[in-house]
C-alpha cells in the first residue's frame, strides 16, 4: 500500500505520497483562461471530497478526514 496525505489550507494544496511531497501549489495562481474555463469549480472554498482513480480498480484503507485550525 502507499501512504498519502493531501492538505488543502485556504487555496494551498500539498500532496505528499509515501513521504515525498509531489504537489504544492496555490490554486490562487491559477490565471489561464482556458484552465479556469475548464475547471470551472477551482476557485470554490467549500465542498466534497473525492477519490477518483483513473479508469482502474482503485482501493483505500484506513482513511482520516481532518479539519485543520483556521489560521
Amino acid at each position: 500500500w502507499n501512504s498519502g496525505e493531501i492538505m488543502a489550507m485556504g487555496s494551498r494544496i500539498r500532496v505528499t505520497l509515501n513521504g515525498v511531497v509531489i504537489v504544492d501549489f496555490d490554486l490562487a495562481n491559477v490565471q489561464e483562461a482556458a484552465v479556469l474555463k475548464k475547471h470551472p469549480g477551482l476557485r470554490r472554498t467549500g465542498g466534497h471530497v473525492g477519490f477518483l482513480g483513473h479508469g482502474t480498480l482503485v482501493e483505500f484503507r484506513n482513511i482520516r478526514i481532518k479539519r485543520l485550525p483556521s489560521s
